[in-house]
């Protein structure tokens, strides 16, 4: 394939001759990026560089299409985006009209928008990557409403094949059950055997922001702990939060339990889920959280909020923890009955890795040739 253009609202940088993203975008294009000539990218272009969570891209072939950041939460920033868009929306159709295959990176502003131009190319073979909750009873900003809408209406949306996480009922023709993946084939080493009766290492990884609770997962812990429980915390990820966190920590005596380290490399994060106990992420909202099938791949057994597909991949609590982030002392009390039984942990832990290790790299990126 010549030009293969993507759509997408993660910020891009240019360092020397090398374009960077997001660390975990940037490993998946990269396989698409192995079967096509020229790649193509509209994106914004980032202000705060993070060499600990950005990646370059593997292609010598890549032209990238800057437009301004924008927003659509608030008056304000929507009259902002009113005077942008224009100039917006002409870079999006002159870079769609160039490309032998569009590829829409969803839900997200610039998502909305490419699937507004992309009307426009009814014959180009294109792809969308769904990566949020498909789930359409779920409480959603009314942008991902919309893409969700245009991209399962196949009269205005044709020739794509949208790849979605989970399965769901009662879809458009053109809508495809999908997955990510984080390791190889030859990654599939033998699990660290837990004990469930000695300290117990919990993890968090992920953003330290409002939408992710890294809060509830400290009040667990917290409350593990007045229950007499053994147990420690590592943080992986920052944000906003950060501070709120720290003073939460100090505050309620948890220097001993609650470890933030910040962003880490991959390999530090990868260590850390191959000897903790348990992952906990209470997020409001996910697509197919990559960490969780992370954790799942070394037996580390994941406790997590039931959202988009978490509970078909945790096979109804089969393979992990459904969590109540509403009430932690519930939450605690699962835990607690589960840590009773440290053979049926060692069961679920082993269920999980099976799962987990069905989705490898390999098989994605044979996936990957299929849609191009």
């Amino acid at each position: 394939m010549n030009n293969f253009l993507i759509i997408s609202h993660t910020n891009h940088y240019k360092d020397a001759n090398q374009y960077l993203a997001y660390a975990p975008y940037v490993r998946e294009m990269n396989l698409w990026a192995k079967h096509v000539s020229q790649m193509s990218i509209v994106s914004p272009i980032g202000t705060t560089f993070d060499k600990n969570i950005n990646l370059a891209y593997n292609h010598n072939q890549i032209k990238l299409y800057t437009v301004p950041a924008f927003s659509l939460v608030g008056i304000k920033e929507i009259i902002k985006t009113l005077c942008k868009l224009p100039q917006i929306l002409v870079v999006i159709f002159k870079a769609m009209k160039q490309a032998d295959h569009i590829h829409l990176r969803c839900p997200g502003n610039m998502g909305l928008l490419g699937c507004l131009v992309q009307m426009f190319f009814p014959n180009t073979p294109k792809t969308a990557k769904y990566a949020g909750n498909w789930d359409l009873n779920s409480k959603q900003p009314w942008s991902y409403k919309l893409q969700k809408w245009i991209l399962s209406n196949t009269f205005l949306t044709k020739n794509m094949q949208v790849l979605v996480y989970g399965e769901w009922p009662k879809q458009s023709k053109n809508i495809k059950p999908f997955f990510t993946a984080t390791y190889r084939e030859e990654e599939k080493l033998p699990i660290k055997i837990r004990n469930y009766t000695e300290t117990l290492h919990f993890c968090f990884v992920g953003s330290l922001v409002k939408g992710k609770q890294p809060l509830k997962a400290i009040q667990l812990i917290e409350d593990l702990k007045h229950k007499g429980f053994d147990v420690v915390l590592h943080m992986y990820g920052d944000g906003i939060e950060r501070e709120t966190l720290a003073s939460c920590i100090a505050k309620n005596d948890l220097k001993e339990q609650v470890f933030i380290y910040g962003n880490q490399p991959k390999d530090k994060v990868k260590k850390a889920l191959q000897h903790s106990h348990f992952l906990i992420l209470p997020s409001k909202s996910e697509g197919w959280p990559k960490v969780v099938a992370e954790a799942m791949f070394w037996g580390c057994i994941p406790i997590v909020t039931p959202i988009s597909c978490v509970p078909w991949m945790l096979e109804e609590g089969k393979r992990g923890i459904l969590m109540n982030d509403k009430n932690i002392s519930q939450t605690t009390d699962t835990i607690v009955n589960h840590l009773k039984a440290p053979t049926q942990l060692e069961q679920m832990a082993e269920s999980a890795v099976k799962w987990s290790r069905q989705y490898t790299l390999d098989k994605f990126e044979e996936e990957i040739k299929k849609l191009l």
